[in-house]
């Protein structure tokens, strides 16, 4: 079978491989797609690896069964989540995976088959695009969604740093919410995607440009009243304190490394709240299905359509900011839409 390898500094290629078997409560799934996440630009512009690939994000078809799954069957449409509870403990009964003590992740699904355990994956209706069931259950809507049940209802104006696929998806709920978003990033092609999902406002992080003061000015001198950190870097972590309100609220969705806050000035003194926002809860997927249900056109994240062979096209535009979410597509199965 093909599969996309990552062989660093910005090379990508489809390679043939073995395909895959699968263990004591797992399925191997046929792939129809699979969605670049913004967080494999760091193999795909560092060191790469020798086998597999960083997709974590697909969608496809149950294509075998491994010992003792009982819960799917041979043929059924499913979107896979990378997480993975143990199956057993109180949080994998709500539907908690990632609060999981015993967690893990799946990976390598930028290929036409991939192993995963049964408990990973959700059954998709009929009815369900492709496109729409790889969003709500992986990263494409699912951090999104995750990330505004830590936010306040009362809300009003959100700032979110950096529009990578998971900021243009926060643009996207926070909007549909009737809330006024201020969309942050350096690429002026991912700030007028932002404009296009709902966001009011746009600000180009030039180095010219004071983004703390361009975001009070925005709002009265006040600051945002929730700031999302997306974009993975500790310096939009700074701005983030320092543009919201006091009484705010701000997220991390973007992976980073130590940034230096000062309980006294960044939290006690102006009664910040910041709270952290990974992956989404398995047990969600029933209510973004119902916002999609309702209106939510989610797959107006998507901006490029490849196939598994243009993988290394599909990495190039993420990495130059040229898109926002990128699905790779392998085929179409019976009964099956998008």
């Amino acid at each position: 079978m093909r599969s996309v390898l990552l062989r660093g500094s910005d090379a990508v290629t489809c390679v043939d491989v073995a395909a895959p078997d699968p263990g004591p409560g797992e399925v191997v799934i046929r792939t129809r797609v699979s969605a670049i996440c913004g967080s494999e630009l760091k193999g795909y512009r560092g060191a790469g690896a020798a086998t597999g690939n960083s997709g974590h994000e697909a969608a496809g078809v149950v294509e075998r069964l491994g010992p003792g799954v009982t819960s799917l069957r041979e043929g059924e449409r499913v979107g896979v989540s990378a997480v993975v509870g143990c199956g057993d403990c109180c949080c994998c009964e709500r539907g908690q995976y990632t609060w999981c003590r015993n967690r893990r992740m799946y990976s390598s699904m930028h290929a036409e088959q991939f192993v995963t355990q049964a408990h990973a994956c959700r059954p998709l209706p009929d009815d369900l695009p492709w496109a729409v069931g790889v969003l709500i259950t992986g990263d494409g809507f699912g951090v999104p969604y995750h990330t505004n049940t830590k936010i306040p209802g009362q809300t009003g104006s959100v700032a979110i740093f950096g529009m990578g696929p998971v900021g243009l998806g926060n643009a996207l709920m926070q909007s549909s919410l009737g809330r006024r978003v201020i969309a942050i990033d350096v690429a002026p092609r991912r700030l007028e995607l932002a404009r296009e999902l709902g966001a009011a406002e746009a600000v180009q992080a030039t180095g010219t440009v004071d983004v703390v003061a361009a975001v009070r000015d925005l709002t009265a001198g006040d600051g945002a009243d929730v700031c999302i950190e997306a974009a993975g870097r500790p310096e939009t972590a700074a701005q983030c304190f320092r543009a919201v309100r006091t009484a705010g609220t701000v997220v991390f969705n973007g992976e980073q490394p130590a940034v230096e806050l000062s309980p006294s000035e960044d939290f006690i003194r102006r009664d910040i709240t910041a709270v952290g926002s990974w992956f989404y809860h398995f047990g969600e997927f029933d209510d973004m299905l119902q916002l999609y249900r309702d209106g939510l056109a989610v797959d107006r994240l998507i901006t490029h359509r490849l196939a598994l062979e243009e993988a290394a096209e599909g990495y190039r535009l993420m990495a130059a900011g040229e898109s926002g979410k990128v699905l790779l597509e392998m085929g179409t199965a019976a009964g099956g839409s998008g």
